[in-house]
């Protein structure tokens, strides 16, 4: 004789009130206009972010190479091997000098604007970060 099979009874939930009250609209509160800061006080902020950085941007890291601590670079200005850089990205801030570059596997010592190189770097740097030339 095969086993019983139990009855699985399944409930169904409570039926909601038909009638929804609307909820009253928040009032609303008159906003006040701040107070413009003096320039002083913009500058001294902006400088402690960090976001003022006074060079001229030499290009775009496009991508990067792990296993040979290499960045691609697309660049905006001329370069020579010798010149001190500075990486700034999110996360990156490196500062170093530049020491080997190529363009397809080719080594050479100076770079126009609008070449795409390869450059050795000491650390990790991310895509879209910035090269500086202090």
């Amino acid at each position: 004789m095969p086993p019983k099979k139990k009855k699985i009874t399944v409930r169904k939930p409570a039926r909601k009130a038909l009638s929804i009250k609307k909820k009253k609209a928040p009032a609303r509160k008159i906003l006040k206009k701040k107070a413009p800061q003096p320039r002083r006080q913009k500058a001294k902020q902006a400088k402690a972010k960090g976001r003022q950085i006074k060079a001229a941007v030499i290009g775009k890291v496009t991508h990067y190479f792990p296993h040979v601590n290499a960045a691609v670079i697309k660049l905006k200005l001329p370069l020579k091997a010798g010149d001190s850089i500075q990486i700034k990205g999110h996360t990156t801030d490196l500062k170093e000098t530049v020491t080997s570059m190529q363009i397809n596997r080719a080594p050479i010592t100076e770079a126009k604007k609008g070449d795409e190189i390869g450059l050795l770097v000491t650390s990790r740097v991310r895509t879209g970060d910035t090269v500086y030339k202090p």
